[in-house]
């Protein structure tokens, strides 16, 4: 990659798309590169992972709520560094600034174009432990935040599956968008993810942990987390369209945080679930030594099903999540700091 940021992979060959700035995916490229440097121990691989790092510094700043996922991802598994510390602390405290009370939430923001005023399934993984290590005020800033979000993603009377995305105006409030539509299974795995972050990093999610658990137990049960295929299509309304292997990763780590709740009644299923979730990536999806591909690539992935973008492709995304899952289940990370 050099000093660019992989994106998606193409299934025929092996080669990246990729970015210069990282764009939402950046903190995945940062994060495997960590993963890496804790299994190797080697200092350049640990050099490597932090440039990558301190290549995401202008999203600390930036108008956007993935910086959740860019800066959260890109930092957490940087035990010791003391770069990555300070750039995750910059990005808390700027996400904390951008905290709007008519909204009750951080908008999605303008930096990746669109409408600033949104709210979306995806704006809330990564941003609810960002903004958790921002202290008491982060805190509460990252409990309120999610529970807008639930308030409008989750399934209401006559809802089969979560909304993932909301546009507010002054006139109308808010209005449910129609991209991405319900049944973007990669943006129910975001909600599962945030949810499940909020028991795990929230010393006190704003004494809500009944609101918590009623999300968490709708979300497994509507979104078939636990019942439904080990791979989901990417829209749960087109069972005979692409897979997503990226939103089954994403679902099996929070499977896994799930099933660090003390007392939970979710644990075994969750537990078992995941750890299937897991072995069929792994023995089904990932290509192999000896082929026209390089080996080890997470296959069937799915970028944008509707404009049909990198729709059975290798996503850095789904990389990160199935390593990140594979290396909690060997013990050697520990889900409650990532």
């Amino acid at each position: 990659m050099g000093a660019r940021f992989p994106l998606y992979a193409d299934p025929a060959d092996g080669r990246w798309t990729s970015t210069g700035r990282g764009s939402w995916t950046g903190g995945f490229w940062a994060g495997l590169l960590w993963l890496r440097a804790r299994q190797t121990g080697l200092d350049a691989h640990r050099s490597a992972a932090a440039d990558a790092t301190a290549r995401l510094a202008p999203w600390a700043g930036a108008d956007t709520a993935t910086r959740g996922l860019i800066v959260w991802y890109g930092t957490a598994l940087a035990v010791g560094d003391e770069a990555a510390d300070a750039l995750r602390e910059r990005a808390a405290t700027s996400a904390l600034a951008a905290w709007d009370a008519t909204l009750g939430l951080i908008p999605w923001g303008a930096a990746l174009g669109g409408p600033r005023l949104r709210a979306r399934a995806d704006g809330v993984p990564g941003l609810v432990p960002l903004l958790a290590s921002a202290g008491a005020e982060g805190q509460a800033a990252a409990a309120a935040h999610l529970h807008r979000h639930l308030e409008l993603c989750l399934p209401r009377a006559g809802d089969r599956r979560p909304r993932p995305a909301w546009r507010w105006d002054e006139a109308s409030d808010w209005s449910a968008e129609p991209d991405p539509a319900p049944g973007w299974t990669r943006g129910e795995a975001w909600l599962l993810l945030a949810v499940a972050d909020a028991f795990v990093h929230a010393r006190n999610p704003s004494s809500r942990t009944d609101r918590l658990t009623e999300a968490a137990e709708l979300l497994l049960e509507r979104c078939e987390f636990v019942t439904g295929p080990l791979v989901p299509p990417a829209d749960a309304d087109r069972p005979g369209g692409p897979l997503d292997t990226s939103a089954a990763a994403i679902a099996a780590v929070a499977l896994l945080k799930l099933a660090l709740v003390p007392g939970a009644g979710w644990v075994p299923a969750c537990v078992a679930r995941a750890e299937a979730v897991l072995h069929r990536l792994t023995h089904a999806h990932l290509t192999r030594p000896g082929g026209p591909r390089p080996p080890g690539m997470l296959l069937d992935g799915c970028y944008d099903a509707p404009n049909g973008t990198a729709v059975r492709h290798e996503l850095v995304w789904g990389d990160f999540f199935l390593a990140l899952g594979l290396t909690a289940l060997l013990g050697r990370v520990d889900l409650r700091r990532v």
